[in-house]
């Protein structure tokens, strides 16, 4: 099945506006892509007339160019005659956002859809979803512009169950500095699946990282996607809700999936080297990490701070995430202090977590954590960064970077994140170095890079 049409579309129709109210679903839709992305939407309703100055068609039959992409909103008794149409006319894709199917009972109906669509060969999204949004091309979710919150541009493609929870984690990539490459909302996930968007995003040269957020599967199909991500060349990260009766009782009413032995399924993803994301904070942290080293690593790491307690509550938080903070050779401990500055050389704690204290100055962390980048015995570098210090200037997080992009020892950083640091926090980001705003955040950023695939 074409998954291209969904994805690359240049003709977009609309089905379902209304001629009376613009906050339709198909009315926001349409307004969205027909005034700020260089698709070119076309409105439909059956009584065809104008909206806004703009031709309405009365069936996608009618659209002078062929249509690559139709959205239908409508209700959901119309929807298999309405595909039927697209499909005698040539449109090459749909997302069904109506809802009214099978996550409240009408599997008929549901039945009768994918039935029409297999036959054709003809690939849909839904129903029940939100479609697709790429950044810069085209944005199918029925919401408001302006209550809208973008991610940039970028390599992580996310595919959800979930329109909410898909929103709410764009939002959570805007604020960490995650870039998006495509979001796809797939709610009762008809007729496209899972396994189809991973085959399709494996082979797709704008994502480096895949998302997945799972509610349930059909019979088998739990197995197959985990075989087939396990093939994959790139990092696959999974969060999967209805761990619990009651929250696989919510995810049945939700899309109709069945949620499954959650402990069964977490297993083989571990032993497939998935990453597993147990909740929202460590996903965020997972996509940051990921988006920037693709390469699976060892658990040691060494740990830079300017403050003891900071290096105290990582290392606790190393041991809780299967990471090691490994005792570092003498020899290296002198090294290190060696290259510290005067006022911090005396006072300074050159184990691992390795205190350069509130003394420490740009040039102390940077010394250090090239020499921690040279060490096949450190798998990634913790950089715990309190920009108050005296010491500390602006330009560090670029230096930091520097010396990843020297050595290739994969760092991961802690900022908070506050606007009087965003110069600093950009010094790493711009140049591929993740950072989060919590020590936790940065121990899940070292902790998502620790993937084995057998």
């Amino acid at each position: 099945m074409n998954l291209h049409p969904l994805f690359k579309p240049k003709t977009m129709a609309v089905i379902g506006v209304s001629l009376v109210n613009d906050l339709q679903p198909a009315n926001v839709i349409f307004n969205k892509n027909n005034n700020r992305y260089p698709v070119q939407a076309y409105p439909i309703n059956p009584k065809g007339g104008l909206l806004h100055d703009e031709i309405v068609y009365g069936r996608v039959s009618e659209v002078p160019e062929k249509i690559d992409f139709a959205v239908i909103a409508t209700r959901a008794e119309l929807v298999p005659d309405i595909v039927t149409d697209c499909i005698e006319t040539g449109v090459g894709s749909a997302a069904v956002i109506s809802g009214g199917f099978s996550e409240i009972g009408r599997h008929d109906l549901q039945d009768r859809l994918v039935s029409i669509a297999r036959d054709a060969d003809f690939p849909f999204i839904g129903p029940n979803c939100l479609g697709v949004y790429i950044p810069a091309h085209m944005d199918t979710f029925f919401l408001p512009i302006e209550r809208m919150v973008f991610p940039s541009a970028g390599n992580v493609s996310f595919v959800s169950q979930s329109g909410g929870i898909l929103v709410d984690q764009m939002i959570k990539f805007k604020e960490e500095g995650v870039g998006l490459a495509k979001a796809v909302s797939i709610g009762n996930k008809a007729l496209i699946r899972e396994i189809d968007f991973l085959a399709y995003l494996a082979d797709d040269p704008q994502t480096k990282v895949i998302v997945f957020y799972i509610e349930g599967f059909g019979e088998d199909e739990g197995r197959n996607f985990v075989q087939a991500a396990h093939t994959c060349p790139k990092p696959i990260i999974v969060l999967k809700s209805g761990k619990t009766p009651a929250g696989g009782k919510a995810v049945s009413s939700h899309t109709a999936s069945l949620a499954g032995d959650y402990e069964s399924f977490f297993a083989a993803l571990s032993q497939h080297g998935i990453v597993i994301a147990h909740n929202e904070l460590e996903l965020v942290a997972f996509c940051e990490a990921l988006s920037s080293y693709q390469k699976p690593i060892g658990t040691n790491i060494g740990i830079v701070t300017g403050s003891g307690g900071h290096g105290a509550l990582a290392v606790d938080a190393c041991y809780y995430n299967g990471l090691t903070v490994p005792s570092l050779h003498s020899d290296l401990q002198n090294e290190i202090r060696d290259n510290l500055s005067p006022s911090s050389r005396d006072i300074a704690s050159t184990g691992n977590p390795i205190d350069l204290t509130g003394s420490g100055i740009d040039d102390d962390f940077v010394s250090t954590t090239r020499l921690l980048s040279t060490r096949d015995d450190i798998d990634c570098i913790m950089v715990l960064l309190l920009p108050y210090l005296p010491g500390i200037s602006t330009d560090l997080g670029a230096r930091l970077s520097a010396v990843y992009q020297q050595y290739g020892k994969p760092i991961v950083a802690y900022v908070p994140h506050v606007e009087k640091y965003q110069m600093l926090i950009e010094g790493f980001e711009f140049n591929g170095v993740p950072v989060s705003p919590s020590i936790e955040g940065t121990v899940f950023m070292a902790k998502s890079l620790r993937r084995n695939k057998l």
